[in-house]
C-alpha cells in the first residue's frame, strides 16, 4: 500500500463501506495494513472511530477490527483472573482492578496521565482499567482556583472499543443518569459526563482505599471473621437493595466492583451496564438503547440465567453477592471459580462454612442456588438471614438474656413511668389490696378471730359504727396537660418526661420566657404539687430564631421515638466553636428511605446549604442511616460570629426540583420551604417528615 498511512486506512474503510470488500476480506486487509504501515494503535483507532461514527460498521466487524488494534498495541497479557476488565494492577487507590481472561491490555489512549480534558481536568494517575474504560485520578482546576479543600475527582475515560461505538455517548449519558438516580452512601457518586473531541468520559467522586478484590487476593487470605465481614456484607447488600428498589440490576457485581474506602465506607462501583428490570415510570423514560449490549459479565460471579441471556432480575445480583460473601468468609469461591453453568453441569454444591449458624448457612446456601426460582428473592431477606446471631450455649443464654431484659426495662421505666403508676392499683396482687383495706372509724379494721364464738341468743349484737369515707386520692399530674402547656410556649421546642417525682423538660426555650417562668407555669397545673422537682434543661432561643423553630416544630424529633425520629449532633464537647475550628456533625435518618437536607443558618441571616451541595451532591439515604458531615474539614468556623443553627430535615420525596444556590437569605429559603413541606405533610402524613437542630455559638479566636 502506498501514500500516507492514515489516508490508506481511510481508503480501505471507505472501500469496504461502499461494498468493495466482504467482511472477511476487509478484516484481512485491515490486518495487513496495520502490519505494513507505521500507524500507531492510537492513530488507527481514531480513524476507525471517526469512520464508524460517520457510517457505522456491522457490529461484529467493528468489534473484530478494534480487537486487532488493541492486540497490536498489547505489551503483556495475563489470563489468570476475572473477566470483563483489561490488564491493570492493584493499587491503593480507587477502582484498581485485576487482569481478566479473554481480554487484552488497552491500547495507549488518546488521552493519558499528564493530559488535560476540556482544559479543566488534569489526569494525574491511572487508578485502574475496566471493561468500559480507564479510571484516572484528576485535578479539577476550577476547584483548585476556588480553593476547594478537595479538588480531586475520578474520571472514567472510555476505552477505544467502547468510545468508538456510534451510541457510546448515549451509553455514557445513560450511565450518568442511572448513577445519579442511585444516590446512596454505598454507591459511588457520579457527577456528569462529557467529551473532549473523540474522548468520552465520566466524572465521579474520588475515593482513597482499595478494592475488595485486593483484599481477597492478598497472600495467605483464608477468610474473614463474621464480625469483620458483616459490615462489608451489609454495605454491599444495601447498595444492591437500593438499586433494586429503583428498578436496576447491577449485572456485573464482583469483588473488583466493591471499594473499601480509607475511612471504612463500602462503595459499589461500575453501574455502567446496570439494566432495568422494571418498566419506566412513563414513556418519556423509554430508550431504544440497551447498555447491556455493550457490557459484559464475569463468569465466576454471573448467574446461570445470565449465560442463558434471560431478562435481568434482582436474583442475578443476589447470586453474585452470595458468591462474594462466601469468598469473603472462607477465602474460596463456592464453586471453585467455575462459571455457574459449568458448576450446574458438574453437579457441584458449596461446602458448608463451620463458622456460620444454621440460619446463616441456610440463607447463604439458598442465595447460591443455581436455579433462579429457588434462590433468595430479595437482598433484604439475605441480609436478615446473614445477620442472625448463632444460638449460644445453654449455660450462657440466661445471663445474656437477663442483661438484655434489664436494659430494656430500664428504658421502659424512664419513658413510661406515668402509665405504669396509673395501672399499679388495678394490677396489684390480692394480698396488696387487703393490706390497703379501708379503715373503720378512723382505725385499722380488726382482724377477724380465727374461730368466732357465737353470741348468746338473748344478747343482741351491737350495730357497727358507720365507716368513715376514704380520703380522695391526690390529683395526678396529666402529661397530656404538660404537653399542651409546652406547645403553647412561643418560639420554643420543648418535650417533657416524668421519672418518679421529677419532671424533666428539655429542648429549646424562648429567651423571653426563661426557665424560672416556665417552672412557675408548670407548677400551676393540677397534680403538680405531687412533684418533688421540675427540671428545665433547655437552651435559650433568641427571637431571631423563632421563624426557624416555627418551621420545624410540627416535625421536631424531640416529640418522637423510634422509626419516625431523626437526630443531629455536634461532634465534640460543648456547642462553643472558635474561629478556624472544624464543624463536624453526626446525623441519623428515620426508619424509612428519605431525602436529607442539612442547612446552616448563619448569624448574618444567610443560609448555607450543606446537604445537598456541591461538596455533598447525593442526599438520598436508606432507613436509619448514620452519616458524618465535615469530618474532612469541609466546614470551618469563620465570620460572622454569634448564635447560629444547623437544621436537619428529612422528607419522603425531594423538596425541590433542582439543587438550590449554595447560599441564600433565610427569609427566601423559609418561604421556599413553606409550600412543599405543607404539601408533603398532606400527601404522605406529618410523621413521614422529621427534623432536628443543633444550636452553636461561634466566636473569634
Amino acid at each position: 500500500m502506498s501514500g500516507h498511512p492514515v489516508a490508506s486506512l481511510k481508503d480501505l474503510i471507505r472501500k469496504f463501506q461502499n461494498g468493495g470488500l466482504s467482511d472477511d476480506e476487509f478484516v484481512a486487509s485491515f490486518e495487513t495494513a496495520l502490519a505494513q504501515d507505521p500507524t500507531t494503535p492510537s492513530q488507527a483507532a481514531r480513524v476507525v472511530i471517526e469512520e464508524n461514527t460517520r457510517f457505522p460498521f456491522p457490529p461484529a466487524v467493528y468489534a473484530e477490527v478494534m480487537r486487532r488494534i488493541e492486540r497490536r498495541g498489547a505489551t503483556q497479557y495475563d489470563g489468570a483472573n476475572d473477566a470483563t476488565r483489561l490488564a491493570g494492577t492493584e493499587t491503593g487507590s480507587m477502582y484498581a482492578a485485576s487482569p481478566e481472561p479473554g481480554t487484552v491490555p488497552q491500547t495507549p489512549a488518546t488521552k493519558g496521565v499528564g493530559d488535560t480534558l476540556n482544559g479543566r481536568f488534569v489526569l494525574e494517575e491511572c487508578l485502574g482499567v475496566g471493561g468500559m474504560g480507564t479510571v484516572y485520578k484528576a485535578l479539577d482546576l476550577r476547584k483548585l482556583e476556588a480553593s476547594d479543600r478537595r479538588p480531586y475527582i475520578a474520571i472514567k475515560v472510555l476505552n477505544l472499543q467502547f468510545s468508538g461505538h456510534p451510541k457510546s455517548l448515549m451509553a455514557l449519558q445513560r450511565e450518568a443518569r442511572k448513577a445519579q438516580t442511585l444516590a446512596h452512601r454505598n454507591i459511588v457518586t457520579v457527577y456528569d459526563f462529557d467529551r473532549d473531541g473523540p474522548v468520552v468520559f465520566l466524572t465521579m467522586e474520588y475515593l482513597s482505599g482499595s478494592s475488595l478484590n485486593h483484599v481477597l487476593k492478598a497472600p495467605g487470605f483464608a477468610g474473614m471473621p463474621m464480625a469483620r465481614a458483616m459490615p462489608i456484607i451489609q454495605g454491599m447488600g444495601n447498595a444492591l437493595a437500593y438499586a433494586h428498589e429503583r428498578g436496576f440490576v447491577h449485572c456485573d457485581f464482583k469483588p473488583a466492583n466493591v471499594f473499601l474506602t480509607a475511612n471504612g465506607e463500602i462503595k459499589v462501583i461500575d453501574f455502567g451496564i446496570a439494566r432495568g428490570f422494571l418498566p419506566p415510570a412513563d414513556e418519556s423514560d423509554r430508550t431504544v438503547f440497551d447498555p447491556g449490549s455493550l457490557g459484559g459479565m464475569t463468569p465466576a460471579y454471573a448467574s446461570p440465567e445470565m449465560f442463558e441471556h434471560r431478562e435481568p432480575d434482582p436474583r442475578d445480583d443476589i447470586y453474585a453477592l452470595a458468591c462474594v460473601t462466601y469468598e469473603l468468609l472462607s477465602g474460596k469461591h463456592p464453586y471453585q471459580r467455575l462459571s455457574a453453568n459449568q458448576a450446574r453441569e458438574a453437579g457441584l454444591k458449596p461446602a458448608p462454612l463451620p463458622q456460620l449458624g444454621r440460619t446463616q448457612w441456610k440463607t447463604l446456601r439458598e442465595a447460591l442456588s443455581l436455579d433462579r426460582e429457588t434462590r433468595t428473592p430479595t437482598v433484604a431477606r439475605f441480609l436478615q438471614g446473614m445477620s442472625a446471631v448463632p444460638a449460644a450455649p445453654a449455660r450462657r443464654a440466661e445471663p445474656l438474656m437477663a442483661g438484655g431484659v434489664l436494659v430494656a426495662l430500664a428504658g421502659v421505666a424512664a419513658l413510661g413511668y406515668y402509665a405504669w403508676q396509673s395501672q399499679r392499683d388495678a394490677e396489684a396482687p390480692a394480698e396488696e389490696v387487703r393490706a390497703a383495706a379501708p379503715v373503720t372509724a378512723g382505725k385499722p379494721a380488726p382482724e377477724p378471730p380465727a374461730a368466732p364464738t357465737p353470741a348468746p341468743a338473748a344478747v343482741p349484737t351491737p350495730a357497727p359504727a358507720p365507716a368513715m369515707p376514704a380520703p380522695a386520692p391526690p390529683a395526678e399530674l396529666s402529661m397530656a396537660e404538660v404537653g399542651k402547656l409546652l406547645a403553647a410556649v412561643p418560639c420554643s421546642l420543648l418535650a417533657a418526661a416524668r421519672q418518679d417525682q421529677t419532671l424533666h423538660v428539655r429542648g429549646y426555650l424562648a429567651e423571653s420566657v426563661g426557665a424560672a417562668r416556665l417552672r412557675e407555669q408548670l407548677g400551676g397545673l393540677p397534680g403538680a404539687r405531687a412533684l418533688r422537682e421540675v427540671v428545665v434543661d433547655a437552651q435559650p432561643l433568641a427571637a431571631d430564631k423563632c421563624e426557624v423553630a416555627a418551621m420545624i416544630a410540627p416535625y421536631w424529633s424531640g416529640h418522637r421515638q423510634g422509626a419516625t425520629a431523626s437526630s443531629l449532633q455536634l461532634r465534640g464537647k460543648g456547642t462553643q466553636l472558635t474561629e478556624g475550628s472544624p464543624m463536624v456533625l453526626d446525623l441519623r435518618t428515620p426508619g424509612q428511605d428519605s431525602y436529607v437536607y442539612v442547612d446552616y443558618f448563619a448569624a448574618d441571616g444567610k443560609v448555607a446549604h450543606m446537604v445537598p451541595s456541591q461538596r455533598v451532591p447525593a442526599h438520598q439515604a436508606p432507613p436509619a442511616h448514620h452519616a458524618t458531615i465535615g469530618d474532612s474539614g469541609d466546614w470551618i468556623v469563620s465570620p460572622p460570629f454569634g448564635n447560629e443553627l444547623v437544621v436537619l430535615l428529612t422528607t419522603p420525596a425531594p423538596l425541590f426540583a433542582s439543587r438550590r444556590a449554595e447560599v441564600e437569605s433565610r427569609q427566601e429559603y423559609l418561604r421556599a420551604l413553606e409550600k412543599p413541606l405543607a404539601q408533603m405533610a398532606r400527601t404522605y402524613g406529618r410523621d413521614r417528615i422529621s427534623a432536628d437542630l443543633v444550636q452553636i455559638s461561634t466566636r473569634a479566636r
